[in-house]
């Protein structure tokens, strides 16, 4: 499976560029779209979905293009929005038992069965007799991936899958799409949420400002923040200053001050110790010290 996005730009009114030829290629696998909220990736997603079409470029699937081929390419696709919405008046089965029709799925014998199936891989099968609306937010978001899911597509798009979750239910899902990785199956996630990349792409994209900022593996964007992330100790006093010159990422505090880490391109007048960066640092160092130069010189 293979994505090509060519020369891809989006225009709404008043010539907001919500995309600027943004040019990708994307392979099976997992792969982390990175950025800021009003980055423009809720727009990519909904552009490789088929619910908006381009103001110019073109998305190729598998060699077909995508302002051509949307039958086709739609009947490949899972879908995870953002803001996912159910039947409140059914129950589990009920709900992923008609995403399973709407899939493609018309044998009931066989559409239960996917639906159990389903239910089991995502922790809901000892719910799915509970109405959709009285789950809870973690279990909402997994019959949402399931929904996602039926119908075995060969693109899966997750669109901010994990905001509002607390941790253990952040890495039950990651593991879920992890684990649907190891086929031959693309799986883009889209997310604002530093650790849901680290921990699950072997490939990603930084999405910034509508342009795509960096497109590598997470350990090619950590090596570009190296012998920028430094340690040190602060008073109270100090504090205020050096979170004035620096974008401090952690703060712990101590007795009379704080360890402080924190990100910089060079550092005078601090008595500072080298960290090894990880990707939260290297996208705060990328943010604050690379993508806004890039920016400003278009």
């Amino acid at each position: 499976m293979k994505i090509k996005i060519n020369d891809l730009s989006q225009v709404y009114k008043n010539d907001f560029r919500a995309l600027n030829k943004v040019n990708l290629e994307i392979d099976s696998g997992m792969f982390g779209l990175l950025g800021p909220n009003g980055a423009g990736k809720s727009t990519l997603m909904r552009i490789l979905v088929t619910l908006l079409q381009p103001s110019h470029g073109e998305v190729m699937v598998n060699d077909m293009k995508l302002s051509k081929n949307r039958s086709e390419v739609r009947s490949m696709l899972g879908y995870l929005p953002q803001d996912f919405r159910f039947f409140a008046k059914l129950r589990t089965w009920e709900f992923l038992d008609y995403a399973a029709s709407l899939a493609g799925i018309s044998k009931k014998k066989e559409r239960l069965a996917a639906v159990d199936d389903l239910l089991e891989q995502v922790g809901l099968f000892d719910v799915r007799n509970r109405y959709a609306n009285k789950l809870s937010g973690g279990m909402k978001r997994r019959l949402g991936i399931a929904q996602a899911l039926i119908g075995d597509p060969k693109i899966v798009i997750v669109d901010e899958p994990t905001t509002g979750l607390d941790p253990e239910e952040r890495i039950r899902f990651r593991n879920i799409l992890s684990n649907l990785s190891q086929k031959e199956v693309i799986i883009i996630l889209s997310t604002h949420i530093v650790g849901d990349i680290s921990s699950t792409c072997r490939q990603m994209a930084l999405l910034n400002r509508g342009q795509v900022h960096f497109k590598g593996s997470p350990e090619q964007f950590i090596k570009q923040s190296e012998g920028h992330v430094f340690k040190t100790n602060v008073s109270f006093e100090q504090m205020k200053v050096i979170s004035e010159q620096f974008p401090v990422i952690t703060s712990v505090p101590g007795v009379g001050g704080y360890e402080i880490e924190f990100v910089a391109n060079e550092v005078d007048g601090w008595d500072t110790t080298l960290v090894e960066p990880n990707l939260e640092h290297a996208y705060v160092y990328f943010m604050e010290y690379v993508a806004n130069e890039k920016f400003k010189y278009q």
